[in-house]
Protein backbone atom coordinates (compact mmCIF):
# COMPACT_ATOMS: atom_id res chain seq x y z
CA UNK A 1 0.00 0.00 0.00
CA UNK A 2 1.64 3.68 -0.86
CA UNK A 3 2.49 5.41 2.15
CA UNK A 4 1.11 9.23 2.86
CA UNK A 5 3.75 11.07 4.38
CA UNK A 6 2.77 14.03 6.19
CA UNK A 7 4.42 17.90 6.28
CA UNK A 8 3.74 21.14 8.47
CA UNK A 9 4.11 23.94 6.05
CA UNK A 10 6.88 26.28 6.65
CA UNK A 11 6.06 28.54 9.13
CA UNK A 12 6.33 31.41 6.55
CA UNK A 13 3.73 29.61 4.58
CA UNK A 14 1.48 29.34 7.32
CA UNK A 15 1.47 33.12 7.64
CA UNK A 16 1.16 33.87 3.82
CA UNK A 17 -1.90 31.60 3.64
CA UNK A 18 -3.18 33.85 6.87
CA UNK A 19 -2.60 36.71 4.92
CA UNK A 20 -3.92 35.40 1.44
CA UNK A 21 -7.16 33.95 3.24
CA UNK A 22 -7.80 37.06 5.36
CA UNK A 23 -6.69 39.98 3.15
CA UNK A 24 -7.72 39.16 -0.26
CA UNK A 25 -11.56 38.35 0.32
CA UNK A 26 -12.78 40.82 -1.81
CA UNK A 27 -10.99 39.65 -4.54
CA UNK A 28 -11.79 35.96 -4.25
CA UNK A 29 -12.30 35.30 -7.95
CA UNK A 30 -8.53 35.57 -8.63
CA UNK A 31 -7.88 32.15 -7.49
CA UNK A 32 -8.95 31.58 -11.06
CA UNK A 33 -7.16 33.43 -13.17
CA UNK A 34 -3.94 32.52 -10.91
CA UNK A 35 -4.10 29.18 -10.90
CA UNK A 36 -5.08 29.25 -15.14
CA UNK A 37 -1.84 31.67 -15.14
CA UNK A 38 0.38 28.78 -13.25
CA UNK A 39 -1.33 26.36 -16.01
CA UNK A 40 0.15 28.55 -18.64
CA UNK A 41 2.89 29.23 -17.40
CA UNK A 42 3.63 25.21 -16.94
CA UNK A 43 2.78 24.65 -20.69
CA UNK A 44 5.20 27.12 -21.73
CA UNK A 45 8.09 25.04 -20.35
CA UNK A 46 7.14 22.19 -21.15
CA UNK A 47 7.12 23.76 -24.70
CA UNK A 48 10.47 24.45 -23.93
CA UNK A 49 11.60 21.93 -22.50
CA UNK A 50 10.30 19.53 -25.33
CA UNK A 51 12.16 22.37 -28.08
CA UNK A 52 15.59 21.72 -26.54
CA UNK A 53 15.30 18.22 -27.43
CA UNK A 54 14.96 16.80 -23.97
CA UNK A 55 13.27 13.20 -23.87
CA UNK A 56 9.59 13.86 -22.42
CA UNK A 57 6.66 11.63 -21.52
CA UNK A 58 3.72 11.60 -23.64
CA UNK A 59 4.90 14.22 -26.37
CA UNK A 60 2.07 13.86 -28.70
CA UNK A 61 0.04 15.50 -26.20
CA UNK A 62 -0.25 19.09 -26.59
CA UNK A 63 0.20 21.64 -23.57
CA UNK A 64 -3.09 22.89 -23.14
CA UNK A 65 -5.40 23.38 -19.74
CA UNK A 66 -8.88 22.12 -19.11
CA UNK A 67 -10.83 23.26 -16.55
CA UNK A 68 -14.37 21.84 -15.34
CA UNK A 69 -17.12 22.41 -12.71
CA UNK A 70 -18.76 19.84 -10.73
CA UNK A 71 -21.93 22.38 -9.33
CA UNK A 72 -23.04 19.64 -6.96
CA UNK A 73 -20.21 18.31 -5.52
CA UNK A 74 -18.73 22.22 -5.39
CA UNK A 75 -15.93 21.61 -7.07
CA UNK A 76 -13.76 23.17 -9.84
CA UNK A 77 -10.54 21.45 -11.44
CA UNK A 78 -8.20 23.12 -13.37
CA UNK A 79 -5.95 20.64 -15.60
CA UNK A 80 -2.72 21.56 -17.41
CA UNK A 81 -1.17 18.69 -19.74
CA UNK A 82 2.65 20.82 -18.82
CA UNK A 83 5.57 19.84 -17.02
CA UNK A 84 4.65 18.81 -13.95
CA UNK A 85 6.27 18.21 -10.86
CA UNK A 86 7.87 15.66 -8.80
CA UNK A 87 7.54 14.69 -5.33
CA UNK A 88 10.71 17.07 -4.49
CA UNK A 89 9.42 19.86 -6.55
CA UNK A 90 5.41 19.56 -4.98
CA UNK A 91 7.58 19.95 -1.25
CA UNK A 92 9.29 23.00 -2.64
CA UNK A 93 6.46 24.92 -4.70
CA UNK A 94 3.74 24.32 -2.33
CA UNK A 95 5.13 23.67 1.33
CA UNK A 96 8.61 26.46 1.56
CA UNK A 97 9.24 29.69 0.77
CA UNK A 98 12.07 28.82 -0.77
CA UNK A 99 11.55 31.43 -3.59
CA UNK A 100 12.54 34.96 -3.36
CA UNK A 101 8.99 36.24 -4.46
CA UNK A 102 7.00 34.92 -1.48
CA UNK A 103 10.11 36.33 0.25
CA UNK A 104 9.32 39.52 -1.08
CA UNK A 105 5.53 39.27 -0.66
CA UNK A 106 5.86 38.49 2.92
CA UNK A 107 8.75 41.53 3.62
CA UNK A 108 6.57 43.66 1.90
CA UNK A 109 3.22 42.63 4.17
CA UNK A 110 5.35 43.12 6.98
CA UNK A 111 6.31 46.71 6.21
CA UNK A 112 2.63 47.49 6.29
CA UNK A 113 1.74 47.72 2.83
CA UNK A 114 -1.80 46.29 1.83
CA UNK A 115 -2.12 43.03 0.26
CA UNK A 116 -3.38 43.56 -3.32
CA UNK A 117 -5.05 41.02 -5.46
CA UNK A 118 -3.23 42.75 -8.68
CA UNK A 119 0.19 41.69 -8.13
CA UNK A 120 -0.28 38.65 -6.12
CA UNK A 121 0.68 36.56 -8.77
CA UNK A 122 3.85 38.26 -9.62
CA UNK A 123 4.87 37.27 -5.95
CA UNK A 124 4.99 33.47 -7.21
CA UNK A 125 2.30 33.23 -4.36
CA UNK A 126 -1.07 33.12 -6.48
CA UNK A 127 -1.45 29.12 -6.16
CA UNK A 128 -2.66 29.77 -2.15
CA UNK A 129 -5.71 32.02 -3.54
CA UNK A 130 -7.13 28.74 -3.77
CA UNK A 131 -7.23 28.52 -0.55
CA UNK A 132 -9.84 31.90 -0.02
CA UNK A 133 -12.85 29.52 -1.33
CA UNK A 134 -11.38 26.08 -0.85
CA UNK A 135 -12.09 24.26 2.31
CA UNK A 136 -9.52 21.49 0.81
CA UNK A 137 -6.84 21.49 -2.53
CA UNK A 138 -5.46 18.21 -4.24
CA UNK A 139 -2.44 18.68 -7.07
CA UNK A 140 -2.37 15.61 -8.72
CA UNK A 141 1.00 16.29 -10.34
CA UNK A 142 3.37 14.02 -12.52
CA UNK A 143 6.90 15.20 -14.54
CA UNK A 144 7.44 15.51 -17.59
CA UNK A 145 10.32 12.90 -17.21
CA UNK A 146 9.98 9.59 -18.94
CA UNK A 147 10.89 7.57 -15.37
CA UNK A 148 8.60 9.77 -13.29
CA UNK A 149 6.53 9.15 -10.19
CA UNK A 150 2.92 10.72 -10.25
CA UNK A 151 1.70 12.29 -6.53
CA UNK A 152 -1.09 13.57 -5.34
CA UNK A 153 -0.81 16.37 -2.79
CA UNK A 154 -3.58 17.54 -0.38
CA UNK A 155 -3.96 20.43 2.06
CA UNK A 156 -7.11 22.16 4.17
CA UNK A 157 -4.49 24.93 4.39
CA UNK A 158 -4.46 24.76 8.46
CA UNK A 159 -0.93 24.10 8.84
CA UNK A 160 -0.47 20.73 7.23
CA UNK A 161 -0.36 18.92 3.96
CA UNK A 162 0.29 15.01 2.80
CA UNK A 163 1.66 13.58 0.13
CA UNK A 164 1.10 10.04 -1.62
CA UNK A 165 2.30 8.71 -4.76
CA UNK A 166 -0.23 7.88 -7.57
CA UNK A 167 -0.20 5.45 -10.40
CA UNK A 168 -1.09 5.95 -14.20
CA UNK A 169 -1.20 9.78 -13.92
CA UNK A 170 -1.04 11.54 -17.32
CA UNK A 171 1.84 14.43 -17.74
CA UNK A 172 1.30 17.67 -16.02
CA UNK A 173 -0.80 19.00 -13.02
CA UNK A 174 -4.60 18.85 -11.93
CA UNK A 175 -5.79 21.08 -9.12
CA UNK A 176 -8.87 19.82 -7.73
CA UNK A 177 -10.54 22.82 -5.41
CA UNK A 178 -13.33 21.64 -3.11
CA UNK A 179 -15.43 24.94 -2.52
CA UNK A 180 -16.44 26.27 0.89
CA UNK A 181 -20.41 26.38 0.67
CA UNK A 182 -20.34 29.96 0.85
CA UNK A 183 -18.09 29.89 -2.59
CA UNK A 184 -20.25 26.99 -4.38
CA UNK A 185 -20.90 30.09 -7.30
CA UNK A 186 -17.52 29.29 -8.84
CA UNK A 187 -18.72 25.61 -9.42
CA UNK A 188 -21.24 27.32 -11.89
CA UNK A 189 -19.65 27.14 -15.72
CA UNK A 190 -21.04 30.77 -16.23
CA UNK A 191 -19.46 32.28 -13.38
CA UNK A 192 -16.05 30.31 -14.28
CA UNK A 193 -16.31 31.38 -18.48
CA UNK A 194 -16.93 34.72 -17.00
CA UNK A 195 -13.85 35.01 -14.89
CA UNK A 196 -11.76 33.09 -17.23
CA UNK A 197 -13.10 35.85 -20.35
CA UNK A 198 -12.23 38.39 -18.06
CA UNK A 199 -8.60 38.28 -16.83
CA UNK A 200 -6.70 35.01 -19.26
CA UNK A 201 -8.96 35.34 -22.57
CA UNK A 202 -5.30 36.35 -24.25
CA UNK A 203 -3.21 33.17 -22.92
CA UNK A 204 -1.48 31.26 -25.53
CA UNK A 205 -2.11 27.86 -24.58
CA UNK A 206 -5.72 26.19 -25.47
CA UNK A 207 -8.35 26.98 -22.52
CA UNK A 208 -11.11 24.81 -22.29
CA UNK A 209 -14.24 24.82 -20.54
CA UNK A 210 -16.73 21.60 -20.31
CA UNK A 211 -15.30 20.93 -23.87
CA UNK A 212 -15.48 24.60 -25.49
CA UNK A 213 -12.44 26.57 -25.86
CA UNK A 214 -12.83 29.97 -24.57
CA UNK A 215 -9.70 32.17 -25.75
CA UNK A 216 -10.04 32.48 -28.83
CA UNK A 217 -8.35 36.23 -29.75
CA UNK A 218 -4.79 36.78 -30.24
CA UNK A 219 -2.68 39.00 -27.92
CA UNK A 220 -1.38 40.66 -31.20
CA UNK A 221 0.18 43.35 -29.31
CA UNK A 222 2.79 40.63 -28.76
CA UNK A 223 3.47 39.96 -32.49
CA UNK A 224 6.08 41.72 -34.69
CA UNK A 225 4.20 44.49 -36.04
CA UNK A 226 4.88 43.67 -39.82
CA UNK A 227 3.38 40.83 -39.37
CA UNK A 228 0.07 42.06 -38.55
CA UNK A 229 -2.57 43.23 -41.10
CA UNK A 230 -4.54 46.31 -40.85
CA UNK A 231 -7.68 43.98 -40.84
CA UNK A 232 -6.04 42.63 -37.60
CA UNK A 233 -5.40 45.86 -36.05
CA UNK A 234 -9.42 47.00 -36.81
CA UNK A 235 -10.55 43.67 -35.61
CA UNK A 236 -8.89 44.11 -32.15
CA UNK A 237 -9.84 47.40 -31.35
CA UNK A 238 -13.58 46.39 -32.20
CA UNK A 239 -12.97 43.54 -29.68
CA UNK A 240 -11.29 45.48 -27.01
CA UNK A 241 -12.80 49.01 -27.41
CA UNK A 242 -16.61 47.91 -28.07
CA UNK A 243 -16.13 50.21 -30.80
CA UNK A 244 -18.10 49.11 -34.38
CA UNK A 245 -16.79 52.10 -36.09
CA UNK A 246 -12.86 51.42 -36.26
CA UNK A 247 -10.39 53.53 -34.61
CA UNK A 248 -8.65 56.95 -36.01
CA UNK A 249 -5.48 55.89 -35.50
CA UNK A 250 -3.05 53.21 -33.75
CA UNK A 251 0.11 53.13 -31.98
CA UNK A 252 1.72 49.62 -31.65
CA UNK A 253 5.09 50.30 -29.47
CA UNK A 254 7.72 47.62 -27.96
CA UNK A 255 10.63 49.09 -24.78
CA UNK A 256 13.23 46.92 -23.71
CA UNK A 257 14.84 49.54 -21.16
CA UNK A 258 13.95 50.23 -18.16
CA UNK A 259 11.39 47.69 -18.56
CA UNK A 260 9.81 45.36 -20.94
CA UNK A 261 7.02 47.06 -22.45
CA UNK A 262 4.92 46.31 -25.54
CA UNK A 263 1.82 48.24 -26.03
CA UNK A 264 -1.16 48.67 -28.75
CA UNK A 265 -2.98 52.01 -28.49
CA UNK A 266 -5.99 53.51 -29.99
CA UNK A 267 -7.59 56.52 -30.86
CA UNK A 268 -11.08 56.18 -31.28
CA UNK A 269 -12.84 58.10 -34.28
CA UNK A 270 -15.48 59.59 -32.46
CA UNK A 271 -15.80 61.31 -28.68
CA UNK A 272 -17.79 59.46 -26.24
CA UNK A 273 -17.83 62.24 -23.93
CA UNK A 274 -20.44 63.89 -26.52
CA UNK A 275 -22.31 61.32 -26.66
CA UNK A 276 -24.28 61.68 -23.70
CA UNK A 277 -21.97 59.16 -21.44
CA UNK A 278 -19.99 61.52 -19.19
CA UNK A 279 -17.26 61.98 -18.20
CA UNK A 280 -14.71 59.14 -19.21
CA UNK A 281 -12.34 56.79 -17.61
CA UNK A 282 -8.79 55.16 -19.00
CA UNK A 283 -9.73 52.66 -21.36
CA UNK A 284 -6.36 50.80 -21.05
CA UNK A 285 -6.12 47.40 -19.53
CA UNK A 286 -2.69 46.56 -17.75
CA UNK A 287 -1.42 42.83 -18.70
CA UNK A 288 1.55 40.97 -17.32
CA UNK A 289 3.10 38.53 -19.62
CA UNK A 290 -1.08 38.63 -21.55
CA UNK A 291 -2.71 38.08 -18.20
CA UNK A 292 -5.20 41.07 -17.06
CA UNK A 293 -3.79 42.94 -14.17
CA UNK A 294 -5.73 45.68 -13.99
CA UNK A 295 -8.72 46.82 -15.93
CA UNK A 296 -9.15 50.49 -17.07
CA UNK A 297 -5.76 51.09 -15.27
CA UNK A 298 -5.41 54.31 -13.53
CA UNK A 299 -2.18 56.40 -13.73
CA UNK A 300 -0.55 54.82 -16.78
CA UNK A 301 -1.51 58.02 -18.86
CA UNK A 302 -2.38 61.73 -17.49
CA UNK A 303 -6.32 62.07 -17.22
CA UNK A 304 -6.31 63.93 -20.63
CA UNK A 305 -5.45 60.88 -22.78
CA UNK A 306 -8.45 59.05 -21.13
CA UNK A 307 -9.78 58.55 -24.43
CA UNK A 308 -6.74 55.96 -25.30
CA UNK A 309 -8.18 52.68 -25.88
CA UNK A 310 -5.72 49.61 -25.58
CA UNK A 311 -3.00 47.31 -23.56
CA UNK A 312 -0.12 47.69 -21.83
CA UNK A 313 1.68 44.60 -21.10
CA UNK A 314 5.29 43.68 -19.16
CA UNK A 315 6.81 41.20 -18.10
CA UNK A 316 8.78 42.60 -15.64
CA UNK A 317 6.53 45.19 -13.83
CA UNK A 318 8.21 45.51 -10.33
CA UNK A 319 7.61 43.44 -7.42
CA UNK A 320 5.38 46.13 -5.52
CA UNK A 321 2.36 45.69 -3.92
CA UNK A 322 1.11 48.93 -3.39
CA UNK A 323 1.91 50.57 -6.40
Amino acid sequence: MAKTEKHAFQAEIKQLLDIVIHSLYTDKEIFIRELVSNAADACEKFRFTKSSGREVHQPEIDPKIVVTVDDKAHIVTITDTGIGMTHDELVENLGTIAHSGSKAFIKQLAEGQKADASLIGQFGVGFYSAFMVGKEVEVHSRSFQPDAQGHKWTSDGSGEYSIEPVADLPRGTKIVVKLKDEEKEFATKFRVEQVIKRYSNFIDFPIELDGTRLNTVQAIWARNKSDIKPEEYDEFYKYIGHDPEGALFRLHFTADAPLAIKALLFVPSRNFETMGLGKGESEVNLHCKKVLIQPKAKGLFPEWLRFLRGVVDSEDLPLNISR
